[in-house]
Parts: C-alpha cells; structure tokens; sequence
C-alpha cells in the first residue's frame, strides 16, 4: 500500500489541529459521560479499566495512568462500585492487595457507545500505510509522555514553574510560542 500525497502542514498547523481534536475529544467525553450517568474521570478511569483486559489494575496502578493521586482514584473506585460499573477484588498473588475489574455488563455498554467511533477511526487509519500509522502512533505515544511531564510541573509548581522551563525547552533557546494561543488558527506560512 502506498501513501496518499497529503497537504504540506507545519508544526503550528498540526497544533492547532490537534487542539481543535483534543476540544472535540473533551466535550465527546463529557457527553458520553453523561449518558452514562458518570463524570468524565470516573469515565477515564473506567477507561483504564477496561484497557487492561486480562490483567486487572491495582488502585496504584490506576492512579500512575491517570496521573491521579491515590486518594481520588479510592474515590473514583467507590463511585464506580457504587455505579456498578466496577468490582475491587483480592489480588490472587498478594490477598493484602485488591485488583479493580470491570462488570461485564457495564464494559459492554461502554464498548456499545464507544464502538462505531472506534469503527470510524478504524476507516481511518486504513487510509494510511502501516509505516504512516506507525509514525502516528509513536507520535502518540511521545505526545502522551510530554503532556505527563508538562502535568507534572504544573502540580509540582503551577505556572511560575513552567515559566523557567519555557526558555529550555524551547528549540534553540528562544521561547517565542508555536501558536498565539490554544484553538487559535496559526497565520499562513507560519512555523
């Protein structure tokens, strides 16, 4: 398979289309949420949950994923129980440790929900060749692990924490922005 001719795009551009996805992604999470009758990190959580299949998480491993202290996640885990959309369970290796599972018959409207979007988006990337799909998601996944960083200095230090890394981390030294501002459309012809 080969690869389409696509549009050239700078690094602003795909920014900007990627803040416009990512406000697209919130509001869907809130309304799938909502149908669901939970709010959206409880759906997150859930999320987890269910993504770990055959190996069910730990309240600790849970929070590492969701970059939630382990106080909330005991607070995400009673709601969920409570919703019946999850069950603590002994850990089979260690009885002092729970393990979280999903009720089946809350995984299945999840996934019911979830389904023909993930259909979609299947459509999508057959559109692409595997290297390109590759290339997409190792862009993810690197995406993920700057968001993680950029969350962490944010709680360890709010704002004027970010403020000295600005400088660092940007190409070169400089510390001009990419995009004037989230969801802004960059100029043409701008990098």
């Amino acid at each position: 398979m080969q690869g389409k001719p696509r549009p050239p795009a700078t690094a602003a551009e795909a920014i900007s289309r990627m803040d416009s996805y990512v406000a697209l992604g919130l509001i869907g999470q809130q309304e799938v949420a909502q149908l669901l009758g939970l709010n959206v990190t409880d759906l997150t959580c859930f999320g987890h949950i269910l993504g770990a299949g055959a190996e069910p998480l730990s309240a600790g491993d849970l929070a590492a994923l969701t970059n939630l202290t382990t106080g909330a996640v005991t607070g995400v885990l009673n709601r969920l129980e409570r919703a019946g959309f999850a069950e603590r369970r002994p850990d089979p290796a260690d009885r002092r440790r729970v393990r979280v599972v999903a009720v089946p018959e809350a995984a299945q409207r999840v996934i019911a929900v979830y389904q023909p979007f993930y259909d979609r988006l299947g459509r999508l990337f057959a559109q692409y060749t595997p290297d390109e799909v590759a290339v997409i998601a190792d862009w993810f996944d690197r995406a993920a692990a700057e968001a993680r960083e950029h969350l962490d200095r944010l709680r360890s230090g709010g704002a004027a924490a970010l403020a000295g890394h600005a400088a660092a981390d940007a190409p070169g030294g400089a510390s001009a922005p990419m995009v004037k501002s989230p969801f802004s459309r960059p100029e043409e012809g701008s990098a």
